[in-house]
């Protein structure tokens, strides 16, 4: 089960150039974020069209994610738990039916800029919820993924240019602090268990020719259960779709599970 997540910077705007990566990468379930549309008006059609189960938990404009899926989703929950006032629409889970099923939670962690003020404190309040989700999701003893844009740059092996990131939200101690604290409940960090060192990144900038200079920073994780993580065959970042006709900023991460 190949299982992908990608920011896709608003599914109107880019619908072909996702389309195009579904066709030639055909991953089994692909997580979506900043879909920018409500569930409505969610262009299902051509997704369908290529077998994909479609769950949507959208918001009008921005945010907004989402889950395709060629094998069969059960048990689909919108919303991350622990704030019923929070209406910003990212965190959507279900389970992936197939030899093994498979939790699967899409996420878009709040990017916390500027920092300190409220934006940061909203992105805090944000990662103890998931926290708090991650801990209850690993007493199920199952096979679970959290993956999505976390808006963490974990280390500064994660930049190219780490300095330029320092006093940014995506980088302030406190946001690495919380971040590891949720890997350390017992998750694998898909990509860096399989690969190390700089220069790996899943998003570029669109301004002063950062995708050319390969300035980058790497944001978009898969976190696995032990349970997960022990049916990991590969993980890899495709890089080169950041190259295609009107890409996102971002491009999609994958992990293989024998599942």
């Amino acid at each position: 089960m190949r299982i992908a997540t990608y920011n896709i910077n608003g599914v109107k705007a880019r619908i072909e150039t996702v389309l195009a990566w579904l066709d030639d990468s055909a991953p089994d379930v692909a997580l979506l974020q900043e879909i920018k549309s409500v569930d409505e008006a969610f262009p299902r059609a051509p997704f369908e069209e290529r077998g994909y189960n479609v769950e949507t938990h959208g918001q009008k404009g921005f945010n907004g994610v989402a889950i395709l899926s060629k094998r069969p989703l059960e048990d689909v929950t919108r919303g991350l738990p622990g704030d019923a006032g929070d209406e910003q629409a990212r965190w959507i889970e279900a389970t992936v039916m197939g030899a093994r099923a498979v939790r699967i939670c899409g996420l878009y962690l709040p990017n916390g800029n500027p920092a300190p003020g409220p934006k940061y404190d909203y992105k805090l309040a944000w990662m103890a919820r998931l926290e708090a989700r991650a801990k209850a999701l690993l007493e199920s003893e199952e096979p679970v993924v959290m993956a999505g844009d976390y808006n963490v740059i974990p280390q500064d092996e994660d930049a190219a240019r780490p300095e330029a990131w320092a006093s940014d939200a995506l980088a302030l101690p406190r946001t690495r602090a919380a971040f590891r604290r949720i890997v350390n409940l017992g998750y694998t960090e898909a990509f860096r268990a399989r690969v190390q060192g700089p220069g790996h990144y899943s998003f570029w900038d669109y301004q002063a020719g950062a995708w050319s200079r390969n300035d980058g920073i790497r944001i978009d994780h898969l976190l696995l259960s032990p349970q997960a993580a022990d049916l990991m065959t590969e993980c890899r970042i495709e890089a080169e779709q950041r190259g295609r006709e009107k890409p996102s900023d971002h491009v999609p991460v994958w992990v293989t599970l024998d599942a």
